[in-house]
């Protein structure tokens, strides 16, 4: 055989199969769409925590797709108001929003489940609910009414009952109460003498500071030490009994939604899922630093009463009774999801609750 030969030919099989190599990524990449969409959402970009959620699904979607798929994200008040992310998707202004889904229980009570409801289910539960045991599914079958699909993008895990101009003693205290307060907390307090009030993160503090509520809840230390309530309202009340595991949701646009490759609906899906467990670590990490600061400023670190805590669960229960009653739609998703509530506290009573009662105990006792 000639040598020569031989080496030549064998050079143009590697030079034609590298290049149907290299010619085969752009191809594939050519066959991906470009789209961008844009994305709206309820809270300030100086809560990075919060806000840093959209930023992270925008950031991983894009780094799937190389670049194909870009959702540019904006801050409540840039394109629309914080509270009326939800509008924006369903009219199709926005391709996609993320926010709380109980900002708009106005428009139907069966928003908060999906979001969280008083005496509700902490993180873990909440997580385990929406993905194997059909909360997604239920409530995206709510959602379609609303031209919308929705995926979980971010938990806070169990809040803080709120800083007050006033100490709270009891439950009388709480008569003609004015207090910034979302979803259907606001109605759970509503018979103990609240005045609940509906305010977005960048307009709780100026209301708070003139007086013009005079208390609010809105997350934790972290969030909370950054919006400054502590200069106005000294004391900071927990837990919150309306927000054990609050889940912040990504809503689309359904016909934008449908519109996409399966290959970007799992990126989304993906990217989603990533936002949703890191927002709930970085809150894990940032509240415990958060609250020694807020309590070195002289902050008056206080449980909320059990009178309060006994005639809210109370209140909450009946109120639940109620909208079953009255609301296909809140029956449709409550009832399954009281039965998974039972199950789950059933069982978080056996291990969990068995295992961290045991090492608090111990570390408060300073061993």
């Amino acid at each position: 055989m000639n040598r020569r030969k031989f080496i030549l030919n064998a050079g143009a099989v590697s030079t034609g199969a590298a290049a149907s190599t290299m010619l085969a990524a752009p191809a594939l990449a050519q066959d991906a769409p470009s789209i961008r969409w844009r994305l709206t959402s309820s809270f300030p970009n100086t809560l990075d925590t919060i806000f840093g959620g959209a930023e992270a699904l925008s950031k991983a979607v894009s780094e799937i797709t190389d670049g194909k798929f870009k959702i540019d994200v904006f801050p409540a008040g840039e394109l629309v108001p914080g509270l009326q992310a939800l509008d924006a998707v369903q009219d199709g202004t926005v391709e996609a929003a993320h926010t709380a889904c109980y900002y708009y229980v106005g428009k139907d009570p069966t928003f908060a489940i999906g979001a969280t409801i008083p005496f509700g289910l902490n993180a873990r539960q909440q997580n385990a609910w929406l993905y194997h045991g059909g909360g997604n599914e239920a409530f995206d079958t709510f959602l379609a009414d609303y031209s919308i699909k929705a995926l979980p993008g971010g938990n806070t895990g169990v809040q803080m009952g709120g800083w007050f101009r006033r100490e709270i003693n009891s439950v009388a205290d709480l008569k003609g109460l004015k207090m910034r307060i979302a979803g259907l907390a606001g109605r759970v307090l509503e018979p103990l003498g609240v005045v609940p009030q509906q305010l977005a993160g960048g307009d709780i503090y100026p209301a708070l500071e003139r007086g013009t509520i005079d208390a609010t809840e809105w997350i934790g230390p972290y969030d909370d030490e950054k919006l400054g309530f502590y200069q106005v309202a000294p004391y900071y009340y927990y837990p919150a009994f309306w927000e054990g595991g609050l889940t912040l949701h990504f809503l689309f646009n359904k016909a934008k939604y449908d519109e996409l490759p399966n290959a970007y609906k799992a990126a989304l899906d993906t990217a989603a899922k990533a936002a949703n467990i890191n927002m709930l670590a970085l809150y894990d990490a940032k509240n415990m630093q958060a609250i020694r600061s807020l309590v070195g400023k002289g902050v008056q670190l206080r449980p909320l009463p059990r009178d309060i805590l006994d005639a809210s669960y109370d209140s909450a229960m009946k109120l639940y009774a109620s909208l079953s009653e009255s609301n296909a739609k809140w029956r449709a998703i409550y009832e399954p999801w009281k039965q998974f509530r039972s199950e789950s506290y059933e069982w978080f009573r056996v291990a969990e609750y068995s295992y961290d009662t045991y090492v608090y105990t111990q570390q408060a006792a300073g061993k």
